[in-house]
């Protein structure tokens, strides 16, 4: 009998751990998040514990269908599920979600008098107290509940209040989750009208299959935490790359390649590439860093094709970057540790597919890595639209519409795991309302409906944003074409928030610029897939090629062709600090335009001048012919040609709203670069609208 016992307690001994270890693995708690956020290898298998990712937000619920309207409606603000009252006060629901789950990331904005002051409570398990109470500030970004980097505002270069406020603390739950906000300046639906408080939220959640052991947050499980809490942020922090303690191969790269010239690497059996390094150099950096691709294949599928700027997170100009997968500095030495798993064999190929010489040098890592059922090839697509114009459907009897965009989508099983965006605005105002639609497994309505690019990015209020690189998973590293003519990158890569498919997903991206006008626009896509799956993203060859756009002319040429330039053809700027939303491109109501559109200005004082400049292809003297808009608030102008003065009294000032024609002397026109200015004169009105067509050069 004692041997029997001895026995027993010999196989419970060795039996217990092992099974206490299995539950361990079937259980989801804060502390298993926590290590799943710094785990790089994680990402690259499928979930051992199946999940899926949604998202509440506050989008416009006029959104219905693409076919009804509504569907680019932009009151994505102040939009609850429902509002209850609890204990004797008004309560509106941001999320209500049967469990077991967690929220893994929450980001939010505010306006309106005391914004984001209000009461935020979770309640979880249909407990009726909250687990969580206080102030948006306070919980999303105010270190209530931790510090940064897994709660923090951004840009830290903006105000506190035009910041965007990011929780990425996981909070488990068993049953069910249900968050609340409370506050006593909420209007109206969309707050349409500006009465109250705007409110932006968008929250996203993991959904387990029943039956699994969730252990729902508490402020002891959150006491528990607090250990793996510090040695997560400390990681995060420190952008631990794990690479030490790896036995590693690695092969340095360092090659002068031609135009149509290639390198490659090959890397035989079964492993990971674990960094990546590059560093190109070449005469023209931005054009070089376009056409330079790289080129990915695992176990002989085609897996990566982007720019390597792109690709890297810094677009076609060197920007500072420091985040989990993606760093750059500032001298243009690129690294990447995407984790890039393959069973038999990989190669790398870095192509120059432009007609220039550039310099390569860098280094790739890779170990060994044991392929199983869960394994994933690491894939990334890009694409660029090139000179897109910003309204579809566009004529003269109707104004346009923004639209969607595609991203990319996948046929296959995976996981989503980011993006970033590439653009350069062509116009001195926001670029970006436009609202992530994700469908996942062939949704016919997106679980992921956002409220804004910026919003989706991790920041807030478009261009009065400020750059950032300084969080690990969301960035902007250049902000400058936000609210005026120039470059823009952002960066979301994601972490617990990855977005897992068994069958198929769409990302797109609507296209909702404030103004009618041209530009680029570049999304590069990254996601881990199971062999065998597909993209319809195909190498974009021609996009890679296109000249990149240092400043708006290069996107909208303004050269003078059969005897005209169109007026929002032309580089123009003002005297008066080019500020956000005072110059437009648009219709003019319902009056005919040359091109259907105009170039308004509508925030100039008397002495304010605004600057036209076109080429000419020749030189020699012609006559100008003005094609300018007049009407009520409509403004009195002297005009020069490249300073010399073409008109002393140019009125566009008329009682109702029409086109006005000006026929100026012959001048003299310079082959290359000219500029036409108008500057605004005292007439008795405190309004000075300037509206202009096209300008006519003929020989007459």
């Amino acid at each position: 009998m004692n041997a029997f016992q001895n026995l027993f307690k010999s196989i419970l001994l060795v039996a217990l751990p092992i099974f206490l270890l299995s539950c361990n693995k079937d259980t989801v708690s804060m502390q298993t998040l926590l290590e799943e956020m710094t785990d790089r290898e994680n990402i690259a298998r499928l979930p051992v514990i199946p999940f899926t990712l949604k998202q509440f937000s506050s989008y416009d619920r006029e959104s219905v269908s693409p076919d009804q309207p509504g569907w680019f409606a932009n009151s994505d603000r102040t939009m609850f599920i429902r509002k209850e009252l609890n204990q004797g006060r008004d309560e509106y629901v941001m999320m209500d979600a049967e469990g077991p789950g967690a929220v893994v990331r929450i980001w939010m904005t505010f306006a309106g008098k005391d914004s984001g002051t209000g009461i935020m409570r979770f309640y979880f398990d249909d407990q009726p107290e909250p687990a969580i109470q206080g102030t948006a500030f306070e919980i999303l970004s105010g270190g209530a509940l931790v510090e940064e980097p897994l709660a923090a505002s951004v840009s830290d270069l903006s105000p506190y209040e035009n910041r965007g406020h990011n929780l990425y603390l996981p909070l488990p739950y068993g049953k069910r989750c249900k968050i609340t906000y409370e506050s006593q300046n909420i209007t109206t639906p969309g707050n349409k009208g500006n009465t109250g408080e705007s409110v932006y939220y968008n929250i996203n959640y993991r959904t387990y299959p029943l039956g699994t052991n969730v252990l729902t947050f508490s402020n002891d499980e959150l006491e528990k935490a607090k250990g793996k809490i510090n040695q997560v942020q400390e990681q995060l922090r420190n952008r631990n790359t794990d690479i030490d303690g790896i036995k590693l191969k690695t092969t340095a790269i360092s090659s002068n390649l031609m135009g149509g010239e290639h390198l490659s690497i090959e890397m035989p059996g079964s492993g990971a590439i674990r960094y990546l390094r590059l560093k190109v150099e070449a005469e023209d950096l931005p054009q070089a860093l376009r056409n330079t691709i790289l080129e990915g294949e695992f176990d002989g599928e085609k897996c990566i094709w982007s720019p390597v700027g792109d690709f890297f997170g810094t677009g076609y100009q060197v920007r500072y970057l420091n985040t989990w997968y993606a760093k750059v500095d500032e001298d243009g030495t690129m690294q990447v540790f995407w984790i890039m798993p393959f069973e038999n064999s990989a190669t790398l190929k870095i192509t120059n597919i432009g007609d220039t010489n550039v310099k390569i040098l860098g280094e790739v890592g890779w170990s060994g890595w044991k392929w199983d059922d869960r394994s994933m090839h690491f894939r990334a697509s890009w694409h660029q639209y090139t000179n897109i114009f910003t309204r579809e459907g566009f004529t003269s009897g109707d104004p346009g519409m923004p639209f969607d965009l595609n991203y990319v989508e996948l046929s296959g099983r995976g996981t989503y795991v980011g993006d970033g965006l590439t653009l350069f605005n062509t116009s001195y105002i926001w670029w970006g309302e436009g609202d992530e639609k994700i469908y996942v497994d062939g949704e016919n309505f997106p679980s992921h409906f956002g409220t804004g690019t910026e919003d989706y990015y991790g920041y807030a209020w478009g261009g009065r944003s400020m750059k950032f690189s300084n969080h690990p998973l969301i960035a902007q590293p250049d902000a400058s074409g936000n609210f005026r003519p120039g470059y823009v990158v952002n960066l979301r890569y994601r972490s617990l928030d990855v977005i897992p498919f068994s069958e198929s997903l769409k990302v797109d991206m609507e296209l909702w610029h404030w103004h009618t006008t041209w530009m680029n626009y570049a999304p590069v896509c990254y996601y881990y897939m199971r062999p065998g799956g597909k993209t319809n993203i195909l190498p974009d060859t021609a996009g890679a090629l296109e000249k990149t756009a240092i400043k708006s002319t290069d996107i909208i040429p303004n050269t003078v062709s059969d005897g005209k330039i169109e007026a929002e053809k032309m580089a123009f700027h003002n005297s008066c600090g080019n500020k956000r939303g005072s110059m437009s491109i648009n219709p003019f109501a319902d009056l005919p335009l040359s091109g259907n559109l105009q170039v308004m200005w509508n925030d100039g004082t008397p002495g304010d001048t605004i600057f036209f400049s076109f080429v000419s292809p020749s030189e020699g003297y012609f006559r100008l012919t003005g094609h300018f808009t007049s009407g009520p608030g409509f403004g009195s102008f002297s005009a020069n040609l490249n300073e010399n003065q073409l008109s002393g009294d140019l009125s566009l000032f008329a009682a109702k709203r029409g086109n006005k024609v000006i026929r100026f002397d012959k001048v003299y026109i310079k082959e290359g670069v000219n500029t036409i200015s108008f500057i605004i004169k005292k007439n008795g009105r405190d309004s000075h609208l300037f509206g202009l067509d096209r300008i006519d050069l003929s020989h007459e």
